[in-house]
């Protein structure tokens, strides 16, 4: 099984993905850990990434999910994104999390010795493509606790078997 914890930065992929991987007893694995080291220099700047620069970090995602099941953490911002991990792992589930952007400058604001800065909020904003009809997956608020949101994501997990 290949779950996909899909959202901007700032929706609490690491947090929740965390989480869900202990509630289901798998393996967890956030994108962020698999970004070339000119990406993390390049969005530390406040500089965006382009689809140039996230292609080579999608394919270490798809190796990474053609190698392994469990849960990874990957903004997977665009349909395109989706259907190529979806290459990798033809059965992945997305469950995207997504809250206000208040909500989300917030959280991004609070985090410590992330290298995403603030600043590059609105970009992944404008970018983010929301979850397709035809698409395997659901969208779940990041108002309630990690907690909550785990349980809602096990719910519909198990509603879905």
């Amino acid at each position: 099984m290949h779950i996909i914890l899909m959202g901007v930065s700032g929706s609490g992929k690491t947090t929740v993905g965390t989480l869900l991987a202990q509630r289901l007893n798998m393996t967890y694995r956030d994108g962020d850990d698999l970004h070339p080291q000119a990406n993390v220099e390049k969005m530390a700047a406040g500089i965006p990434l382009n689809d140039e620069d996230r292609w080579p970090w999608l394919q270490r995602v798809g190796d990474w999910l053609a190698e392994h099941n469990g849960i990874m953490a990957c903004s997977a911002l665009k349909r395109s994104y989706r259907d190529y991990i979806r290459e990798y792992a033809p059965t992945a589930v997305f469950v995207h999390v997504h809250g206000s952007r208040e909500l989300l400058a917030s959280r991004m604001a609070a985090r410590q010795g992330h290298f995403m800065p603030v600043s590059l909020l609105d970009s992944q904003l404008a970018t983010l493509e929301p979850l397709e009809d035809d698409e395997p997956g659901a969208v779940f608020s990041i108002e309630p606790t990690p907690e909550e949101i785990v349980e809602a994501i096990v719910e519909w997990l198990e509603a879905k078997a």
